[in-house]
């Protein structure tokens, strides 16, 4: 059997053009060289030299031998080129979310992204607008899909999408086709608390100043969860536009004009470790992106 060291010193003979030559260009003494050549010769049944005083030449059969010698030297560094990388640790994403994006606008995003071919697994981070500039700060995610913040250089933030914040009904509520209604006019209705929403304090408060107390038939930090309620006529809650789904209506609440960016907000390291042109960045811009122009 051929031995990947008999390929290796019959190269570095040829393309040393000696005997001493190779064993210098391979750190071997001359006889282990001699002797290895040799015993390819042997295997082959042909020699592959022509031996003369100053210098050497290859033989007919040594020069068909050489095609296949280069080959098989190629794919002995490329098996090693693809295992050592294989080996390497992967440079892992984590990728924070505000908890208040809808599930039905990220799940594309993800799937999109883990049917690609890529060398970065994904790990996903939840939490609030200040949670998530304090894990980017901290250097704990790389990345975020969250408000664009007013406190970050202008290139390490990729815009998204626009989405105003509106009064969220089931489509079987009494208000269901209105275009919009005043806060005194849904004063008495049962509320459904979205405690996720970064706008808690300022609707309480708007509808406060109103006169306005509702009851509440439920407080919960899970959106999916509310908007499902609402869907069933639980109750009626502010919500961002792309919270509407199958079932709810979305309706402008008189005085209440409050809205959002969402965009892709980049840490300090992520140019460094992925680069702009990365998938997951055109992932995220393609599916959002989309979701928006739908919505």
């Amino acid at each position: 059997m051929i031995t990947r060291t008999q390929v290796r010193q019959f190269l570095a003979v040829v393309d040393g053009g000696s005997f001493t030559r190779a064993a210098a260009l391979i750190n071997v003494t001359q006889p282990t060289l001699s002797t290895g050549v040799g015993e390819l010769e042997k295997h082959l049944g042909t020699k592959l030299f022509i031996r003369e005083k100053r210098r050497i030449q290859l033989t007919e059969a040594g020069a068909k031998f050489l095609v296949h010698a280069r080959k098989i030297q190629r794919e002995f560094r490329l098996a090693e080129d693809e295992t050592v990388k294989s080996s390497l640790p992967q440079k892992a994403i984590k990728l924070g979310v505000l908890e208040s994006i809808a599930s039905h606008i990220l799940e594309p995003i993800i799937a999109d992204y883990q049917s690609q071919q890529h060398d970065n697994p994904l790990s996903l981070l939840e939490g609030n607008v200040s949670e998530l500039q304090s894990a980017l700060a901290k250097g704990r995610i790389d990345a975020a899909v969250t408000i664009s913040p007013a406190n970050i250089s202008a290139g390490r933030i990729i815009p998204l999408f626009e989405e105003p914040y509106l009064l969220m009904a089931s489509s079987r509520h009494r208000i269901a086709d209105r275009p919009i209604v005043s806060p005194e006019e849904v004063s008495s209705e049962t509320m459904i608390a979205r405690r996720s929403c970064e706008l808690l304090a300022e609707t309480s408060k708007f509808f406060t100043s109103h006169g306005a107390r509702p009851p509440f038939s439920l407080r919960s930090p899970h959106d999916d969860r509310v908007m499902a309620m609402v869907r069933a006529n639980l109750g009626i809650t502010v919500a961002p536009r792309s919270h509407q789904n199958k079932g709810v209506s979305a309706i402008q609440l008189e005085g209440f004009l409050h809205d959002r960016t969402i965009a892709l907000v980049l840490g300090d390291s992520w140019m460094r470790k992925f680069g702009s042109d990365h998938v997951l960045v055109e992932s995220i811009k393609q599916n959002l992106e989309l979701s928006a122009a739908i919505s």
